[in-house]
């Protein structure tokens, strides 16, 4: 199969359609992104198997109504594209808050029992191709063991319903608190090894060094993040009383949201409390201003205190020009 750019977010973004909370709160699944780097295979559902390998005591092969048959969770989360391997520190803000349907990979792993020796687990997608002029690729990420057995969420389910083909179907991992690029699509092995794959999209891209550090790593953890939706870019808005409303997410919970209009003091928002799940949060803040042209910044600062950047960073505040009257 050949190489496939990365498909573009719907016209608009509609994946940040309205940050109020309600039924826009889960994206609906012909808003979310689709990234595929390898292009989307064709796959079989009748013959697709999902093996855990490699070092483990219990090698597991199951087919589809076997996974199906377990029992099963589901787990709401914001799901961010990290953007292009080859610029990482351009600003996407392509990101969705998504419902899925499936199960922990630990449930996999204590009928596998992994051995001493397993420190990480490789996860590969069925999508195969050429890319960045290497050939006979197939999509490949990597984690810690430990972090894997906490963290990974196996879903065969989208909001309600089966994953379709572009975003995974029959079988996906989900990562939460983790960027997009960790969730490996149309997975069929999970392999437990000693050492980390070296592999174009584990050790030569997916890496970034990031402020204070002197040497690269893997893109995993999101970074503090918000967008402004409301009012979109370049809208002109009715005289009277604006209302910003947003989003903000990040690895941990965003504790804080402030806006700046104009270029004035940071004005603290009213913000969503994150709940059981990792979500995105909405915020909301309304002001009375004059006629004219106008600008709005959004900052968003987590639990870790971690805060937003200037300009200049791939995830820096966001800033929407609009007109009211």
């Amino acid at each position: 199969m050949t190489a496939q750019a990365p498909l573009a977010p719907p016209p608009g973004d509609p994946s940040l359609a309205d940050p109020a909370p309600g039924p826009d709160f889960v994206t609906p699944v012909d808003n979310v992104f689709v990234r595929a780097h390898l292009g989307i295979p064709e796959i079989d559902p009748d013959t697709w198997t999902l093996t855990v390998e490699g070092l483990v005591a219990r090698p597991l092969r199951l087919d589809l109504p076997a996974l199906l048959a377990l029992p099963r969770q589901q787990l709401t989360a914001v799901h961010e594209c990290f953007g292009s391997p080859l610029r990482p520190d351009t600003p996407t803000r392509a990101v969705t808050n998504i419902e899925w349907t499936g199960l922990p990979l630990a449930a996999l792993l204590d009928r596998a029992l992994p051995l001493p020796a397993a420190r990480h687990v490789r996860f590969e997608g069925a999508d195969t191709g050429s890319f960045q002029g290497e050939d006979g690729l197939t999509y490949v990420k990597d984690l810690p063991l430990e972090t894997a057995r906490r963290d990974v969420f196996l879903a065969h389910g989208m909001n309600g319903a089966p994953l379709p083909a572009r975003h995974g179907h029959p079988l996906r991992t989900v990562v939460p608190r983790m960027f997009g690029t960790n969730s490996v699509k149309w997975l069929t092995r999970v392999v437990l090894t000693a050492e980390r794959p070296r592999h174009m999209f584990t050790t030569t891209l997916y890496t970034r060094v990031l402020p204070g550090d002197d040497a690269p790593r893997p893109v995993r953890e999101l970074d503090v993040n918000s967008k402004i939706l409301s009012p979109a870019g370049d809208a002109r808005v009715a005289h009277g009383e604006v209302v910003f409303r947003g989003r903000a997410w990040s690895t941990a919970e965003v504790v804080r949201l402030d806006l700046s209009v104009d270029g004035g003091p940071w004005e603290p928002a009213t913000l969503d409390v994150l709940g059981a799940d990792p979500t995105w949060q909405g915020f909301s803040l309304r002001r009375t201003l004059p006629p004219g042209p106008h600008t709005v910044r959004s900052r968003a600062t987590d639990a870790a205190g971690r805060v937003q950047p200037p300009p200049g960073s791939r995830n820096s505040v966001h800033e929407v020009r609009f007109t009211v009257g």
